[in-house]
């Protein structure tokens, strides 16, 4: 698991350089986003990634990577605006903005370092069509949830669920690493 925490650490870190570089050129103009919002944002990228996987070709220069990076810092931000709520306005500085990034980054890799335990990195041997398949999954529970303005009866929240896909997300990069895409 050790390999795993050091993938994570260095997928991590390339997502981050792009919401860095994001946020210089755009701010925080995010903030004023709807949860619901982002859901789809994040749906988007990973139905066009699984277009691309069935098709076999893309007609946009873009590769998956840069899609499964923006499922992840989505979701990041999706985490945010549950936290702080939506803003009217951006009120964030770089600073804080990236304090919240990796405190929920962080949490995310600790809940995967957790799983990867009870579940002995299952994940090394599913395709990234499969954890494609499972981002788009948890993306119809999680706008399920936002239906039903956000009560569930026996299930995980929003939270929960943003975790996961940005856990699948993180697996699926490595894979594409690894050249197992």
């Amino acid at each position: 698991m050790e390999k795993t925490a050091q993938q994570f650490e260095s997928i991590i870190s390339q997502c981050r350089e792009v919401f860095t570089k994001k946020m210089k050129d755009y701010g925080f103009a995010w903030r004023i986003l709807r949860t619901p919002s982002l859901t789809d944002q994040i749906y988007i990228k990973a139905n066009r990634i699984r277009s691309i996987e069935s098709k076999g070709i893309s007609k946009v220069d873009e590769g998956n990577i840069p899609e499964f990076i923006g499922i992840i810092n989505y979701s990041v931000m999706a985490l945010i605006q549950l936290e702080l709520g939506v803003a009217a306005e951006e009120d964030l500085d770089e600073n804080s903005g990236i304090e919240l990034y990796n405190k929920y980054i962080y949490a995310a890799r600790d809940l995967m370092l957790n799983k990867n335990h009870d579940y002995d990195e299952a994940w090394r041997n599913m395709r990234v069509s499969s954890l494609t398949d499972i981002i788009l999954m948890k993306l119809l529970r999680v706008k399920q949830i936002e239906d039903n303005n956000g009560k569930t009866f026996v299930s995980e929240g929003l939270d929960a669920n943003y975790f996961d896909i940005i856990n699948y997300a993180v697996f699926a990069l490595i894979q594409l690493e690894e050249g197992q895409g």
